[in-house]
């Protein structure tokens, strides 16, 4: 297995830090890309990445703008919104993937909000399928744990946003609650988190429109123990898919060697045996029914129109 550290260029131009991860034997079965939560450092995906490449597949991480290896000098002043993720990072990564292996099935795996630009972003129609892990409505009302939904409530409509606004941007990192945030990003998620439906209630991102335009095979991975991606707000989400065909299942904590997965675990070393292999075989055997549909003509090919690729990076043809 290889891993190449990259740099990916957003829609906008803007680099993102990246690896790309490589199996021992080329031609690849396809690409995974994986798009990160909100906060969370790119090495959590790397086990996760290093599985995919066992299987056969390339696969992407990356950092937002803003975050971890595509974090700029300085976060006080530095310009970036949530939506700017899916707009312009997601959408950069997905067509950077399409131009760079044009012959490659491609496929998404997004955790959280990356599972939320899945549904944002236009390029998804060009994924063969794509799993949602601990996707939700981020609405404070869908936390039903009390302690949980007061500490949380406090800390994105009270604490964060003051302090974002006077420091210049999220000091996450000194919080413990993840990586810094941008100032616009912590202000906009946490008025979306104020909204009942979260961003769909949001009638400058239409992102109920937009997640009705997806037409890739989903599955969305709910995990029991997961105080914030409950099951309701997992339905309020996939609700929106109104012409994908989207797959609803739980992962039960009780088959983590800790008893405990929550909202991060799922990627994390301890759940590989028991958590990655299924998904995997989802997106394979799902998106190979989904490339014979294609054929027949419905959906939209990976690789139409797609032949450049860059000359610093492996042809996983050669």
């Amino acid at each position: 297995m290889t891993s190449l550290a990259a740099e990916i260029p957003a829609v906008d131009g803007y680099p993102l830090g990246a690896h790309v991860w490589y199996p021992e034997e080329l031609p690849a079965k396809g690409i995974v890309l994986i798009h990160p939560a909100t906060a969370v450092p790119e090495r959590l995906y790397f086990a996760f990445a290093k599985y995919i490449a066992e299987r056969g597949l390339i696969a992407v991480t990356y950092s937002y703008r803003g975050i971890d290896g595509s974090r700029p000098p300085s976060l006080r002043g530095f310009q970036a919104r949530m939506r700017d993720w899916a707009d312009l990072d997601v959408e950069g990564v997905t067509r950077w993937a399409c131009t760079h292996y044009p012959s490659l099935p491609l496929y998404a795996v997004g955790h959280s909000f990356g599972g939320h630009a899945i549904g944002l972003c236009e390029s998804s129609n060009l994924l063969r399928s794509a799993v949602q892990v601990a996707s939700h409505a981020g609405a404070m009302r869908v936390v039903k744990n009390r302690r949980e939904r007061t500490r949380v409530t406090l800390l994105m409509h009270w604490l964060a946003p003051p302090l974002a606004r006077l420091v210049g941007y999220m000091p996450g990192s000194h919080l413990g609650i993840g990586e810094d945030l941008p100032k616009d990003v912590l202000l906009e998620w946490s008025g979306w988190t104020r909204l009942p439906n979260y961003f769909f209630d949001d009638p400058t991102l239409d992102a109920d429109a937009r997640f009705a335009r997806v037409r890739t095979p989903i599955l969305s991975l709910g995990v029991d123990d997961d105080l914030w991606a409950t099951p309701m707000g997992l339905d309020i989400l996939v609700s929106r898919f109104r012409h994908a065909n989207v797959t609803r299942r739980e992962i039960s904590a009780s088959l983590s060697d800790t008893g405990s997965i929550g909202h991060m675990g799922y990627f994390r070393q301890r759940s590989g045996a028991f958590a990655w292999p299924e998904t995997i075989d989802w997106l394979l055997s799902t998106g190979a029914v989904n490339a014979g549909e294609r054929r027949t003509g419905a959906g939209v090919s990976a690789d139409d129109g797609m032949t450049a690729r860059d000359p610093l990076i492996p042809n996983p043809s050669d």
